[in-house]
């Protein structure tokens, strides 16, 4: 059994997605203590427990100790399962860190699988639902990950409410990522979106974006501009860019509205952080370094891609991922500061 001591690095939920999702993987008994010990509110929050008893019913696994508060349990995993699930975090809890926890064990799950998972989609402290789809789930389809994402209504702080549904056709083969020549910028993307708030929230966060960009002489974005109402249960407002290059790297950046900030300061400062993005020249922008990790290390062959960031997570998922799969990353770049990120998957060898 692997003991995994959650209050290593960043402390945070990030010890813990990754290591549940490599123990199903792998196939490897976990224990894991000192859950978010540092934290506010320390132990498992329902988010966490919503994503490790999703990986436990995709494992047929067993789990002891699992409940808000806990800090710490046992994971047992199983075979991995497939068919159709549902999963509810119960409050505005992340459904993309859910999401994170189940991605990795998509990939090699025996056959088709269908995920509907409700609660926050676009809320603090982790990627919003359009970061997924834009972003991380392009550039996990260049290493070969089969996986669709659909955002069926939006959630946000603090009522939640959101759903998405996340869907696979079967085993993935991962492929190793090289970096490439950093390439001009080809396209810039984006949506907008304001929920149970007036359009022009949604179109002032857009214009301010668009202003950023266009002073930063980078392409003319091509910006959706997304208003729903109807059936939500609260208000709430977002907006994210990705920038794709011309050797098809993508680069990210997101800001989320909240009451008293104005849409031009949404916009503008997603707009900044997509040009301290394509500035940077890496392959991945700082939360896609991060989010990759264990996908490299299971991929097959050598993986070498540039980081415009290097933050405590991915030093995190760096460290979690090599006491599970036994491989090596060397990691170059201090916090905060542009990294190279090395490492030899292992493949079939699992």
């Amino acid at each position: 059994m692997i003991e995994v001591d959650g209050s290593f690095g960043e402390g945070g939920g990030q010890v813990l997605r990754t290591a549940v999702a490599l123990a199903a993987v792998l196939s490897k008994e976990i224990h894991v203590f000192n859950i978010r010990v540092g934290r506010a509110e320390p132990g498992i929050r329902p988010q966490h427990m919503t994503g490790v008893k999703a990986a436990n019913e995709l494992c047929s696994g067993n789990l002891e100790g699992l409940k808000v508060g806990s800090r710490e349990f046992t994971f047992k995993p199983g075979k991995l399962r497939v068919g159709s699930h549902r999963f509810d975090v119960g409050t505005a809890g992340s459904v993309t860190l859910v999401l994170q926890t189940l991605m990795p064990i998509l990939a090699f799950a025996p056959g088709a699988i269908q995920l509907e998972i409700t609660g926050g989609t676009d809320v603090k402290w982790s990627p919003p639902i359009d970061y997924l789809r834009l972003v991380a789930l392009p550039i996990l389809k260049k290493i070969g990950y089969q996986g669709d994402l659909e955002t069926v209504q939006r959630g946000h702080y603090p009522k939640g409410g959101g759903l998405v549904r996340f869907s696979t056709k079967g085993p993935s083969t991962l492929q190793p990522l090289i970096d490439e020549k950093p390439g001009s910028i080809s396209k810039v993307y984006g949506i907008s979106h304001a929920v149970a708030l007036p359009r022009h929230v949604a179109e002032r966060q857009a214009t301010a974006a668009k202003r950023i960009l266009e002073e930063a002489k980078l392409p003319s974005p091509s910006l959706d501009i997304e208003i729903t109402g109807d059936g939500q249960l609260g208000p709430g407002s977002g907006i994210v860019l990705s920038a794709e290059t011309q050797n098809k790297s993508i680069l990210g950046s997101d800001a989320l509205g909240e009451r008293g900030r104005p849409a031009e300061e949404v916009g503008s400062t997603a707009g900044k952080i997509l040009v301290e993005e394509v500035e940077s020249r890496a392959m991945l922008d700082r939360h896609m370094g991060d989010i990759i990790v264990p996908y490299l290390a299971l991929a097959n062959g050598t993986s070498e891609v540039s980081v415009s960031r290097v933050t405590q997570h991915t030093q995190t998922n760096v460290k979690v991922t090599e006491w599970f799969t036994g491989t090596r990353f060397d990691l170059e770049g201090e916090i905060d500061h542009p990294g190279k990120v090395r490492v030899r998957g292992i493949g079939s060898t699992f």
